[in-house]
């Protein structure tokens, strides 16, 4: 009997595997399938919202789009966790550099997600939940990286609910409380497993540095950053051993 949900309706006999890498453009998702994935087989594609299923080195692996923004991640997390029985969500997205240690290009990981979201008001806890990433995700990422050669710079990211913000003082804020990186996800995708008792992981690449006017181009952030998704696949691999 085939699962469906108003966002996700998966084929008779079809299921997610245990690990799902989620970028937010759709167009990536199909890239990460059609480049690294042996058999890719779209499973998914409600409201354009593409997931694919396939194998990397013999381990099943899944790749579904998250969309734009914390509302959309919220709903697509909070279905593959509580009605497709998805334990890992990687988050696999660019950022927009805000730390002096981060340059083009670089790959960071969020331990935490600060954010100006209100997202976790829904709890109606007493005071402040900290959006913090699982740690089995991170410390497989982290090994993964050492393994690969190449290198993972592990801090807060901010995660934001304005693209265009009406404080133009807002990036520097962030930055001096140690953030590195300004995405638009990671804190709801946090938040959202820390209920659901899973675990998640945004591994970013920096696609832009604000402050200094450097950025790629829609195009090379569609179809480049092939470091970031050789890590989340090895990271998946060691996920389901």
């Amino acid at each position: 009997m085939s699962v469906s949900t108003p966002h996700i309706c998966l084929p008779e006999g079809v299921s997610f595997a245990k690990t799902v890498l989620m970028p937010g453009d759709p167009l990536r998702a199909k890239m990460i399938a059609e480049t690294f994935l042996e058999n890719p087989t779209l499973i998914n594609n409600i409201r354009g919202i593409q997931g694919y299923n396939g194998t990397y080195k013999g381990h099943k692996v899944s790749v579904m789009a998250s969309g734009m923004g914390m509302p959309s991640i919220g709903i697509y997390s909070y279905e593959l966790y509580n009605f497709f029985g998805v334990e890992n969500i990687i988050r696999v997205g660019s950022a927009g550099g805000l730390s002096d240690e981060v340059k083009l290009r670089d790959i960071v990981a969020g331990i935490g997600a600060n954010t100006n979201s209100n997202f976790g008001a829904q709890y109606g806890v007493t005071g402040t939940i900290a959006p913090t990433c699982s740690y089995a995700l991170l410390t497989a990422a982290v090994d993964s990286a050492e393994d690969l050669g190449l290198s993972l710079k592990v801090g807060n990211l901010f995660s934001s609910d304005t693209f265009y913000d009406a404080d133009p003082d807002c990036h520097r804020k962030w930055k001096d409380v140690g953030s590195l990186a300004v995405e638009m996800e990671a804190a709801a995708l946090y938040l959202t497993a820390m209920k659901a008792g899973k675990n998640a992981l945004a591994i970013c690449t920096i696609s832009d540095i604000p402050a200094k006017g450097e950025g790629c181009s829609a195009e090379e952030r569609q179809n480049t950053f092939t470091d970031m998704m050789k890590i989340a696949l090895e990271t998946a691999i060691r996920m389901d051993k």
